[in-house]
């Protein structure tokens, strides 16, 4: 991944500042089912590739249905899910697949290497992305590419995430993206 920083978008207003950056692939986090082929379009029309966050699609369930129907209707550049069917359905149609991880304890960090053994996707996104011991520990574990994101809000939080391994952060933070350009 070329980019340090994965622009996130949450709104239109969000996701037009984006388009009008020079970053190529950013993430669309929460979106009703009726808004994915207009922004699907806008992306397009702009040279832009999108990851969808399908867990956080209104309107449509995210299961294995649901990410054939994208993948088939709007070719994005990739799929983000904390479910396993969503990601091992992503592989299967050749769109990039993003598992996103929460790491609130040590139960959940050994019951995420155990999906990640399972779902094998293409990258990883651990959330919060502002501890990077663990983004470190869980890099060296699985040998994944991966995202940090969450309660990353400063320059130096984002270069502590990639300095601990982290491929690129994810964020919502336009001052973020600016700072990294």
């Amino acid at each position: 991944m070329d980019q340090k920083i994965l622009p996130a978008s949450s709104s239109m207003k969000e996701f037009e500042a984006f388009l009008k950056s020079p970053y190529k692939i950013g993430v669309f986090l929460e979106m009703h089912i009726a808004q994915l082929k207009n922004v699907h379009m806008m992306a397009e029309a702009h040279g832009k590739k999108m990851l969808y966050h399908v867990d956080l699609i209104h309107g449509i369930k995210s299961d294995d249905y649901a990410t054939e129907f994208i993948c088939q209707e709007y070719k994005p550049h990739g799929l983000i899910s904390t479910k396993s069917s969503v990601i091992l359905k992503a592989k299967q149609k050749g769109v990039l697949a993003v598992q996103r991880v929460f790491l609130i304890d040590s139960h959940a960090l050994e019951k995420s290497f155990k999906l990640l053994e399972k779902t094998k996707p293409d990258y990883i996104e651990v959330l919060p992305g502002a501890m990077p011991g663990l983004i470190h520990e869980v890099k060296q574990k699985v040998n994944i590419p991966l995202f940090a994101g969450g309660f990353i809000r400063t320059p130096q939080e984002v270069q502590n995430a990639l300095d601990a391994g982290a491929d690129a952060v994810t964020t919502s933070k336009r001052q973020l993206w600016q700072h990294f350009l």
